[in-house]
């Protein structure tokens, strides 16, 4: 029986120099149907100059405009025919082996629809990586979370969650996720630009009655905050995103009070930041809720009805992170998990 067709899809803006550091493992991968894709989100260094000069064999997509992460990939995967992609970031290093395990495992079960490896820390190598860890996580008011990694604090892989299981998002900095299906479900959502996209089309999959997946037999390394740095921007798309996510994913009857209580929340956030002088993130806390309060009242899209609670879907902790991770002072997975909800 013949391999499927995979295609890693690396989406660059600006990365030269990730593509040089980091390129090289991807190429050495062993697996036997693979095309490597460099999709240029409208870099204004030299990166397609560089690629063409020195990696002439890996295709290259140019695109006129910077889409984002969401709206880069969606442009680039209409024009990418596979059985599988890879939505690899361009700061992350894979090792020897890493698509076999993965595919062996979503080949198994036509049920599977995406999962990720393990994400260590480029520069930390013993430690979780922030972006994803070893597989994401979600709790009742929509705040993401990973096995290895809450908040802020990641832990050190010492082997603790090395069995491949569902969860509830796989990593967007390396997503495998069977192509068919991310173009039924509509990719990922454009408006997003950057930032929780991922979590969103995992939702819609799981909504849809497909399965999430951490593979953790597979091991990359990420940078981290390869192309946005951290400032207002990011925290803006963060807070807005999430929100929109929970608007366009859960069922009326529990966004008639997790929204609001989101919003406080949030607020509260964004009063402490001010009065640590952060005014910046306090401000762009403020404009994430107006975009989003624009979106509820002008999006005809919030239409929810039928959608399955989100205690149903895999890899969602039913109390809140929240006041495990603040007033509890849980700061790893396992031990949130295993408490009750307050």
């Amino acid at each position: 029986m013949s391999l499927p067709t995979l295609a890693v899809v690396i989406l660059n803006y600006n990365g030269r120099k990730h593509l040089a550091t980091f390129l090289p493992s991807v190429l050495a991968s062993t697996y036997g149907n693979l095309r490597v894709i460099v999709a240029d989100n409208a870099s204004t260094d030299d990166s397609v100059a560089f690629m063409q000069e020195n990696y002439p064999a890996v295709e290259v997509l140019t695109h006129h405009r910077n889409e984002g992460f969401a709206g880069g990939y969606n442009w680039a995967l209409k024009r990418v025919a596979a059985d599988y992609y890879v939505l690899l970031n361009s700061d992350v290093e894979v090792t020897p082996g890493w698509i076999e395990p993965v595919i062996t495992l979503m080949e198994s079960d036509s049920r599977i629809a995406a999962a990720q490896p393990k994400l260590l820390a480029y520069h930390q190598p013993e430690m979780f990586e922030y972006a994803g860890a070893a597989g994401g996580w979600i709790d009742q008011l929509g705040y993401p979370f990973s096995r290895g990694r809450v908040f802020d604090v990641c832990e050190p892989d010492t082997g603790q969650y090395d069995t491949a299981e569902p969860i509830f998002w796989a990593s967007g900095a390396s997503m495998f996720v069977k192509a068919k299906l991310y173009h039924e479900m509509g990719g990922l959502d454009g408006s997003f630009f950057a930032h929780q996209e991922e979590i969103d089309l995992c939702w819609r999959l799981q909504l849809a009655g497909y399965q999430i997946w951490s593979c953790p037999q597979s091991v990359v390394y990420h940078v981290g905050a390869g192309t946005l740095p951290r400032g207002g921007r990011k925290v803006y798309l963060n807070f807005r995103n999430n929100l929109i996510m929970l608007c366009k994913n859960l069922p009326w009857y529990e966004k008639v009070w997790k929204l609001p209580l989101r919003f406080g929340l949030d607020a509260i956030s964004a009063w402490k930041g001010l009065l640590t002088g952060d005014v910046y993130f306090f401000t762009a806390i403020l404009q994430a809720h107006y975009a989003v309060l624009i979106r509820i009242f002008t999006s005809a899209g919030n239409n929810t009805r039928g959608r399955k609670p989100l205690c149903t879907l895999a890899g969602v902790y039913s109390g809140s992170v929240v006041w495990q991770y603040f007033i509890k002072q849980h700061t790893r997975f396992r031990e949130i998990i295993q408490k009750k909800a307050f």
